[in-house]
């Protein structure tokens, strides 16, 4: 049994899918059929821009989702095999979800990537700028940040945005909050308390009128049934009702990612393999520290499928 994932956020960098483009006409019609889609020079944007310009969550958002479909489609036609064929599920870390949706065709490639562009400018603008914060605590386990953002709230609004491994969990909210969550974290024994380079604090409460935004646009899409399960986000368990697989990319927007379950969930049902497609190696990283026993690769690049041929 194996597993198909695709990063989030803050895998972004300049020059992703370059190659895989140059290389592989599969991938080349994945980034052009994007770009016509939101009548945008998004490649351009990617390949020779700024870091600050591809960090930028609407143009991040998109562009991520374009590297994991087209480095999925490259997979398949290198092993002449479809999702079907290639795994028995498949998910990705926030975006990412939607990233897998696509290829496993609940919607297209065109209405995934004006979604992610709306998903991306609805989240930038639901915070004004400085308002709001993200931070890693690493070396606390859950429960033990539950306690640290229950004493925090005292400053304003503080979830946990992503529960991402043992001991990485990403806390959100108002930022003199979060600032608060970080000193509490040191009395708690953290071994690193840091304010992560986000432009807003996603997957918590204030991203309510993100939320509402998504609402609306999901539910004036068609979802069709998935052709493998979706693990989401939101349970950490896999889902095949489309109904349901639009809740919870609606409840995403503003709950937690459960990582950490989703690869739990893996270890307990007995997963194989776990293969990570798009831009960097995040999720492998992830994967290896805390489901040794299970094999994990990643596919960025010509020189990955090289490897794997």
């Amino acid at each position: 049994m194996d597993f198909i994932v695709f990063p989030g956020q803050g895998s972004q960098k300049i020059g992703m899918g370059k190659e895989l483009s140059k290389n592989f006409a599969e991938a080349r019609e994945v980034f052009e059929e994007v770009n016509d889609a939101l009548n945008l020079n998004l490649t351009k944007i990617m390949w020779e821009g700024s870091d600050s310009e591809i960090s930028l969550t609407y143009n991040a958002q998109p562009s991520l989702m374009a590297c994991g479909v087209a480095a999925f489609r490259v997979l398949s036609k290198i092993k002449t095999k479809n999702i079907t064929q290639l795994a028995n599920y498949t998910c990705g870390h926030s975006l990412g979800e939607y990233t897998a949706m696509t290829v496993a065709q609940v919607f297209s490639l065109k209405e995934c990537a004006i979604l992610l562009r709306l998903r991306g400018e609805a989240m930038q603008k639901a915070v004004p700028v400085g308002k709001g914060a993200m931070a890693a605590l690493i070396g606390i386990n859950i429960n033990q940040t539950k306690e640290i953002i229950e004493k925090a709230k005292i400053r304003g609004i503080c979830d946990i945005g992503n529960d991402n491994a043992d001991g990485q969990v990403v806390i959100s909210g108002d930022a003199k909050a979060v600032e608060n969550a970080i000193e509490i974290a040191k009395n708690y024994g953290a071994k690193r308390a840091i304010l992560l380079p986000v432009s807003a604090p996603f997957h918590c409460r204030l991203m309510e009128p993100a939320r509402v935004i998504m609402e609306e646009a999901l539910n004036n899409l068609k979802f069709n049934a998935p052709l493998i399960p979706i693990i989401s986000n939101i349970t950490a368990l896999p889902h095949t009702d489309p109904v349901i697989l639009k809740n919870n990319l609606i409840d995403q927007v503003t709950g937690t990612v459960r990582w950490r379950e989703t690869m739990e969930f893996a270890k307990n049902k007995g997963i194989k393999k776990i293969t990570e497609l798009g831009s960097g190696k995040v999720l492998t990283g992830i994967a290896k520290r805390m489901v040794k026993d299970i094999a994990s690769e990643s596919f960025e690049n010509s020189e990955d499928f090289d490897a794997f041929l």
